[in-house]
């Protein structure tokens, strides 16, 4: 389960693309309340497309669905987005 506020949070896409020289690696995401926005992500490996960004205090400010997915862009002017995935975040104490 992951909670609103939680500050204690790895999220980890993998794109399945091989990364190596990507000039910028983030995580969009769409809020529940559809405000979108993006992390930037660091590299856990380059050449599986793997990318993860540690939440911060003040991150996941809206419980309900969000959307998030990889977007890679290259030197070169190339993109890469990533499948969107739905993750559900719940609001503390809540059943």
């Amino acid at each position: 389960m992951i909670f609103k506020g939680q500050s204690s949070l790895r999220i980890q896409l993998t794109t399945n693309v091989d990364i190596t020289g990507a000039l910028v690696k983030s995580i969009k995401y769409i809020k529940p309340s559809g405000a979108t926005g993006s992390w930037t992500a660091t590299s856990a490996d380059d050449l599986l497309g793997i990318i993860y960004y540690d939440i911060q205090a003040g991150d996941l400010s809206e419980s309900g669905n969000w959307k998030m997915w990889a977007f890679i862009t290259f030197a070169d002017g190339r993109s890469a987005p990533g499948e969107a995935i739905k993750i559900p975040v719940k609001k503390e104490g809540v059943c």
